[in-house]
């Protein structure tokens, strides 16, 4: 069930390419072992115009990718560090934008606290 909010700093004039949320989704759903169906992403844009860090960043062609992952559970600590490389690599190649720029932000787990059509996810289901 991993749910990835992304939101993509663009530039001026800067147009997404067709099927990109759907690229996502596919390369996310590989990096969880998802069957299909079963991860999400709702691909958002920001303009650059309103991105700023403070000191006058960004730097000239720096455009962040911010991603926050729901899931029913996360893995143990390593797991979760191997998990971060690979999506965040992912990602990256997905939206054609450098690795290192990619942000990625994990929630809390959702089991207990997230419902779908309203079943309330009580254990840690593959969903």
């Amino acid at each position: 069930m991993p749910i990835l909010e992304v939101e993509m700093v663009i530039g001026s004039g800067e147009v997404l390419t067709d099927g990109l949320a759907e690229g996502m989704a596919d390369a996310a759903g590989d990096v969880f072992g998802a069957p299909a169906g079963r991860t999400w992403v709702r691909l958002h844009t920001l303009p650059a115009s309103e991105y700023a860090e403070n000191g006058g960043g960004p730097p000239e062609g720096i455009r962040p990718v911010f991603v926050t992952v729901l899931r029913a559970s996360l893995p143990k600590e390593d797991a979760l560090r191997e998990e971060t490389r690979r999506l965040t690599e992912a990602i990256a190649t997905a939206c054609g934008r450098p690795a290192e720029n990619v942000h990625i932000l994990w929630l809390p787990e959702a089991t207990g606290r997230m419902a779908f059509g309203g079943r309330l996810m009580e254990t840690t289901e593959s969903r």
